[in-house]
């Protein structure tokens, strides 16, 4: 009978041995005669570790994760509701795939080229001017496209609870490498916690330096895959229609690996992807369903407004009557224009969307209040309320030199408890993108040598984001380390304040109290005691009172007598010795 063992997604061979207790010379062969070359330290993927064990004699399963309360408290609202949802009932979905990457790379080429339409040359200066869904077909299987005109509006989506995106593509241009709003795309996209693919366009260029510019990719955490990284780099020219199959092979593969389900038959929830008043047609929204099926003359609510739907068309233009996950759908009917990355969801009927409208009212006071927290003098109160174990930072610095000594730094001050996690780091004056990811990811804005431009301030007073501004890195990092002190779980001890021994015991109504004489220290009202007979100690609970001469008093010290009543204990004995006692937090060094 095969031996079970649990091993991760991805291993390298030295760590499979291991799991399998066999040499790393053995492991290499049953490579070898399967066709796979590998090394010692070569990482290998579940179904190839799979077939290994199974010529060992051994049974390999991935090990299961469960959700915790605070990570599902976590997740996109609408995620959420698929998570709840029968899993016998979830059904694969298109991948929805958003197209990242710095100004003028071919972001908007790239789509032009895969639905093969003609949409950059009808817009200003070939740059993006609104955001689009569209889907294509590949090997008989749908991908739903995002067009975004960058990183701001995908995070505006995340900020809202939307993240409607499954997988980003960055396109990265051959000829010209990581430029800083690549940066900002990748750090955006890895605090929505969404797998990359990169797109390595205008490979056709004379002047494209592939091999280079993997190089900067790898300095920036995207290792390709070639260099047995786990990001896979496809090279592809949007212009020439060159390896735009790669590229949808590379995005199936990716969405193969992560869990892209819905219930077409579930609750209906899905995000605006964008909105406008147009003349003679109403409000018309572009929407992407994310799970449940869609159908015209329903009800929904999106954001602050509502309305039904009077009509709804593919992205194509066509009518029809009903959209599944992954849909983006135009739709008229809303009586106002909703902002893009709100969540829509179906509701019985007018009435019902008036008391959820009043409700999200209320919510918001909330949320305004919540985020008023998220600052450094308070961060400890939201640890208390187990809100967040992690110090979230987005920094901006006048000179590249500073970023490294500064993140670094800053670093060095975590502890087991709390984490330091550096969402962006880049050169600077802070600006709105800033603030919008710190707005996305409850996060704080430092600047060192920099300024906060105007547009940003008036976001961070609308959003309650802390920004914080620094001459000295030094008195940067004492505040952090202040926060972080804060942060951390408190320690609590004992200090024993004094100790008192029963001479005579005293009836009254409902008990008994103990006639004492202070033996040292002081004895307090409503402090914990215990009580301690032959050294051993037979109660452990709080003073409920504590008498002289029959009137009350706070405290009684070392020499006075005084009468002792225990809360809820009334055995006491002639000999028997009160220890009085506090519990106080542990001061941090």
């Amino acid at each position: 009978m095969s031996k079970q063992i649990e091993i991760p997604d991805s291993l390298t061979v030295r760590e499979l041995a291991q799991y399998l207790d066999a040499s790393p010379i053995s492991i290499i062969k049953v490579l070898m005669a399967n066709g796979v070359m590998a090394n010692i330290n070569q990482q290998i993927d579940f179904e190839t570790a799979e077939i290994v064990a199974a010529e060992m004699g051994f049974e390999v399963v991935r090990p299961q994760i469960q959700e915790t309360v605070e990570n599902f408290s976590s997740l996109p609202r609408w995620r959420q509701i698929i998570a709840k949802e029968n899993p016998v009932l979830l059904k694969p979905r298109p991948p929805v795939v958003t197209i990242l990457g710095h100004v003028d790379h071919g972001k908007t080429t790239l789509l032009d080229a895969i639905r093969h339409t003609n949409v950059a040359d009808g817009e200003v200066g070939g740059i993006t001017q609104h955001i689009g869904a569209y889907q294509i077909k590949h090997n008989n299987r749908l991908i739903t496209f995002l067009d975004t005109p960058g990183h701001a509006a995908f995070t505006a989506m995340r900020a809202r609870g939307a993240q409607g995106a499954d997988i980003v593509v960055l396109v990265v241009a051959a000829d010209d490498g990581v430029m800083p709003q690549t940066r900002e795309a990748i750090d955006h996209a890895r605090a929505a916690h969404v797998p990359i693919v990169v797109a390595l366009n205008k490979i056709d260029k004379p002047n494209a330096k592939p091999e280079l510019v993997k190089r900067q990719l790898a300095d920036v955490g995207l290792v390709p895959d070639e260099w047995e990284g786990d990001t896979i780099v496809v090279p592809i020219s949007a212009k020439q229609k060159q390896g735009l199959e790669d590229l949808m092979e590379a995005i199936l593969l990716v969405a193969d690996n992560i869990d892209i389900q819905a219930n077409p038959e579930g609750e209906v929830i899905g995000t605006v992807i964008e909105a406008q008043r147009e003349s003679g047609r109403g409000v018309v929204a572009t929407l992407l369903i994310q799970n449940g099926t869609l159908r015209a003359g329903q009800t929904i609510i999106a954001g602050n407004t509502y309305g039904k739907l009077r009509a709804i068309f593919d992205y194509r233009g066509n009518a029809i009557q009903k959209a599944g996950p992954s849909t983006p759908i135009l739709m008229m009917g809303l009586r106002d224009v909703p902002a893009a990355g709100e969540l829509f969801e179906v509701v019985p009927n007018e009435r019902k969307a008036h008391e959820i409208l009043a409700q999200r009212e209320q919510e918001a006071a909330e949320t305004t209040q919540k985020r008023q927290a998220m600052s450094l003098e308070q961060l400890f109160n939201r640890l208390q309320s187990g809100e967040t174990n992690e110090l979230r930072l987005i920094i901006k610095v006048d000179v590249q030199g500073s970023i490294e000594p500064i993140v670094s730094s800053l670093k060095d001050l975590e502890t087991d408890e709390v984490k330091i996690n550096v969402l962006h780091a880049a050169t600077g004056n802070i600006g709105e993108n800033d603030v919008m990811l710190a707005t996305a990811s409850d996060a704080i804005v430092l600047g060192f040598n920099v300024q906060a431009d105007n547009t940003a301030q008036k976001m961070a007073e609308a959003e309650n984001i802390s920004i914080r501004t620094y001459d000295i890195i030094y008195r940067m990092l004492e505040d952090i380390e202040k926060a972080i002190k804060g942060m951390l779980s408190p320690e609590f001890e004992e200090e024993v304040i004094g100790h008192a021994e029963v001479r005579a015991v005293f009836p009254v109504r409902g008990g008994q109290v103990g006639g004492c004489r202070v033996l040292d220290g002081v004895i307090r009202r409503n402090a914990k005691a215990r009580l301690l007979r032959n050294q051993n100690v037979i109660y452990e609970g709080e003073l409920s009172s504590l008498k002289h001469h029959q009137e009350d008093v706070r405290e009684m010290r070392q020499g006075f007598e005084c009468g002792i009543n225990l809360k809820n204990h009334n055995d006491y004995q002639p000999g028997d010795v009160i220890e009085c006692y506090i519990v106080k937090q542990k001061e941090t060094l």
